[in-house]
């Protein structure tokens, strides 16, 4: 299957950090393109690494389970990892699938800037 239109990774490094834009859909036919792309990222980078998904209209539940993967790829190196995630689809997908608790969320990208400038 052809990916849906408008969904893409790009490099998004925050205030230092590395870090990655989502675009679009996360679901079944993008899962594994976002994990390649993560995985590459957090591979070629240090300290935290932030995931802004304030453009992601749509986060399935295989496209949470990106995320906890990515969380624990980082964890096994005691980095962060950093969420833009404003009210919205992916927010309330992490609520409804109850790992919100597990991620250190922002509403903006100035929000977890300045996070990061106190302890990334």
């Amino acid at each position: 299957m052809e990916r849906p239109p408008g969904f893409d990774v790009e490099r998004a490094p925050l205030s230092g950090a590395p870090g990655v834009l989502v675009l679009g859909e996360v679901d079944v036919d993008t899962a594994g393109e976002l994990i390649t792309a993560l995985d590459a990222a957090i591979r070629e980078s240090q300290g935290a690494f932030v995931v802004d998904l304030s453009d992601v209209e749509f986060l399935a539940s295989c496209g949470v389970s990106v995320l906890i993967r990515a969380r624990a790829l980082l964890g096994r190196e005691e980095r962060a990892i950093v969420l833009v995630c404003p009210p919205g689809p992916a927010r309330r997908a992490l609520e409804v699938t109850g790992v919100a608790d597990l991620f250190t969320l922002f509403r903006s990208r100035d929000h977890a800037a300045a996070w990061l400038q106190l302890h990334g």
